[in-house]
């Protein structure tokens, strides 16, 4: 695989790409069948283009999510998609109903993690066609564990089937693994996701006691086994107990720069006197990103009733050279009125010296709420993004209750 995506490699960089021309245009729109080539095997994803004059615009489907790129830039028969935030990109041939070409994402400096990619026009299905009525329905609530050497990770698995069609996703303590799409063959299920930059594949089959086993793959590299129960019951730990103030604190402290080298504190003017939530995220970190999707349009809506957000952002370096881009990227593609500053690196060790007074970073992202007396009131560990369904509901609804608390206290 590595020497398949080496040749793809120095084929497609040779290619410029440098605008785009009507008469260039040999791109179809609507939808196409996407593929990457996993260690798992394929890992496939919906991807929709559209064009409006000489301009196309492209999204990834996962189940109800669609996630715009941010550019597509076609030159010749090369085509290129691109998701800034996450310095990652697809580049590929275009040959009648088929694209063929890399995916790729920038690690650090000069270094990428890369995977062949291929798509067909016309194809809505995931993994297959198949009309044929699965044996196994797996619909509901599952107690799941992931495994990885000596460590586990208990989560929840939470699957709705509709013929041979499957949509769902696991909860852990961190987060969720977002909209996961796939499909029921006879006693198996085939589960994926991908968002521009971070790929998941889940495999597993119905074993003689109803339990499910199975492999989860993630990148370019990463394994672990899994196994399941059906159990309607089946709950995480409380999100609200995770991450907690030191024995002898009460409230928080930290002075870091914005992407102007700006020193942010919540000592500062516009945090007195207001509730504030502090989001500890990065902008690497899916869950992270879908709970900016939520807070950013929030605070528009909220900030008038004497409520402050500030983003700490831990990135894959504490250079603010190299990690302010980034950071302007994230604010450009969520319309962040907050301020986001850069607090540290992704290094969960190395994120926790900069606020002592927790007993640790727990997981990216965390939401510290505040109240206007300075003293927090709430630390909730991990999001439970939209494509949990009605555990999103309910996170929604909590905070807001809390907020509303808290604004007329």
């Amino acid at each position: 695989m590595k020497k398949n995506v080496a040749l793809l490699l120095a084929t497609l960089f040779l290619i410029p790409f440098s605008g785009v021309s009507q008469s260039d245009s040999k791109l179809k729109t609507g939808i196409w069948r996407a593929v990457l080539q996993s260690k798992g095997g394929e890992l496939p994803f919906g991807l929709e283009l559209n064009q409006t004059g000489a301009t196309y615009t492209a999204f990834v489907r996962n189940g109800a999510e669609r996630l715009a790129f941010d550019n597509v830039t076609l030159k010749g028969d090369s085509v290129r998609l691109t998701i800034a935030i996450f310095e990652a990109e697809i580049r590929a041939k275009v040959d009648g109903n088929t694209l063929r070409g890399i995916w790729r994402r920038r690690r650090t400096g000069q270094n990428y993690t890369s995977l062949p990619f291929s798509a067909r026009h016309g194809l809505s299905y995931r993994f297959t066609p198949s009309t044929q009525t699965p044996t196994i329905n797996v619909t509901g609530t599952w107690a799941t564990t992931f495994r990885s050497g000596t460590d586990s990770t208990v989560s929840v698995g939470i699957f709705e089937q509709k013929g041979n069609k499957l949509t769902g996703t696991f909860l852990t303590t961190t987060g969720d693994y977002r909209f996961l799409e796939g499909n029921v063959v006879g006693d198996s299920l085939l589960l994926s996701t991908f968002d521009g930059t971070h790929l998941y594949l889940f495999k597993a089959r119905r074993k003689p006691d109803n339990t499910l086993e199975g492999g989860f793959w993630s990148g370019e590299s990463g394994y672990e086994s899994w196994t399941a129960r059906f159990d309607p019951k089946a709950k995480l730990p409380d999100a609200t107990t995770l991450t907690y103030l030191k024995p002898g604190y009460k409230t928080i402290a930290f002075t870091f720069p914005d992407v102007n080298g700006k020193p942010v504190s919540l000592t500062d003017a516009r945090f007195q006197n207001k509730v504030v939530v502090v989001q500890i995220l990065g902008s690497w970190c899916p869950n992270c990103m879908d709970e900016t999707n939520f807070l950013s349009p929030w605070y528009k809506k909220n900030k008038n009733r004497g409520v402050e957000i500030v983003g700490l952002a831990y990135e894959k370096s504490a250079d603010l050279t190299e990690s302010a881009p980034m950071l302007k990227r994230m604010t450009a593609r969520f319309k962040i009125d907050y301020p986001v500053v850069l607090a540290g690196t992704s290094v969960k060790s190395e994120a926790s010296k900069t606020l002592p007074m927790l007993n640790q970073v727990v997981g990216f992202p965390t939401m510290i709420v505040i109240d206007k007396k300075g003293t927090v009131r709430q630390i909730h560990t991990g999001f439970t993004g939209p494509g949990t369904g009605k555990y999103y509901d309910e996170f929604v609804e909590d905070f807001n209750r809390l907020i509303d608390k808290l604004v007329t206290e």
